[in-house]
């Protein structure tokens, strides 16, 4: 690990940002340029202070969760990720490895859904990046450390952190929770005969077993699902249930899926969204990555 070329090039490159490359308001002059480290801290969910020490070559070996992370708020290609990789002293995935690196072009697209809530997951279900909007709707995943921002492990593992960060995207329905697990379950099976050596996805295999007989049970059914798209009912604390149309799409190349969340028209579940980009957001900030 090279602390000093690290820390030098983390800085380049968060002086390098707008705020509105990454959709954050400029709002008063700045003193320097680029993104402070407050806001860089923000987007990649980790603490300023850790960062600090980062960019000063004290910090401690980031994980390669964290390396991700930072990558994502940073906006950088796919050589400047494995790069940062390399400074860090780690291994950027391989062939055969699953893609969590995030392409600038579909952070731009998501930075366009204003009025539509969006969420970025790899192929084994790391949540990589969200907008403002599905922050008001399924919760604040900034909250989360990086290695626990998986759809499978909030629902099958850690149910206290999903709760204490306020994220409902595992939230389900009661009625319709064994459809969805099983949902889940399949799409890990057949992540997993993709990538058959991917360390991260062994690991939250094996992780969840040990943690959830009901994930246990259901992986060894073997059941295989191809989906485009659900309907979900998301429990808003505060606006109550919401019947939503979710729907997947494919980052080619890269197999990644974008969930979008949408309601018809004129609905109740329009006038819901419609509120929380309106009043929901004041509160919670910019898009969050």
């Amino acid at each position: 690990m090279d602390r000093s070329e690290l820390g030098a090039t983390l800085r380049a490159w968060r002086e390098r940002l707008a705020p509105a490359d990454v959709g954050l308001p400029s709002g008063v002059r700045r003193r320097t340029p680029g993104l402070r480290r407050e806001e860089v801290a923000q987007l990649a969910g980790v603490s300023v202070d850790y960062l600090n020490r980062l960019e000063q070559g004290r910090g401690a070996h980031p994980s390669d969760a964290v390396l991700g992370a930072l990558a994502r708020a940073l906006r950088l290609s796919t050589f400047e990720h494995d790069h940062l990789f390399h400074l860090a002293g780690s291994t950027p995935p391989g062939p055969g490895r699953i893609q969590s690196a995030v392409r600038p072009s579909v952070l731009r697209l998501m930075d366009r859904f204003t009025d539509l809530p969006a969420l970025l997951l790899d192929a084994k279900m790391d949540v990589l990046a969200w907008n403002a909007l599905a922050t008001a709707l399924l919760g604040d995943f900034s909250a989360l450390p990086p290695a626990e921002r998986n759809v499978a492990w909030l629902r099958f593992a850690a149910p206290r952190s999903a709760a204490q960060a306020g994220s409902r995207i595992v939230a389900w329905d009661p009625a319709e929770r064994e459809r969805l697990d099983r949902a889940l379950v399949s799409d890990l099976r057949a992540a997993a005969a993709r990538y058959p050596d991917d360390p991260g996805l062994l690991r939250l295999v094996r992780e969840l077993q040990s943690r959830s007989a009901d994930f246990a049970q259901l992986w060894e059914l073997r059941e295989l699902n191809e989906r485009h798209s659900d309907r979900k009912r998301v429990h808003h604390p505060d606006l109550g249930h919401i019947d939503l149309d979710c729907d997947t799409l494919l980052v080619h190349g890269d197999d990644q899926v974008l969930l979008v969340y949408s309601a018809a028209p004129g609905t109740p579940e329009a006038e819901a969204l419609e509120l929380l980009r309106v009043l929901g957001l004041q509160d919670l900030g910019a898009p969050t990555r």
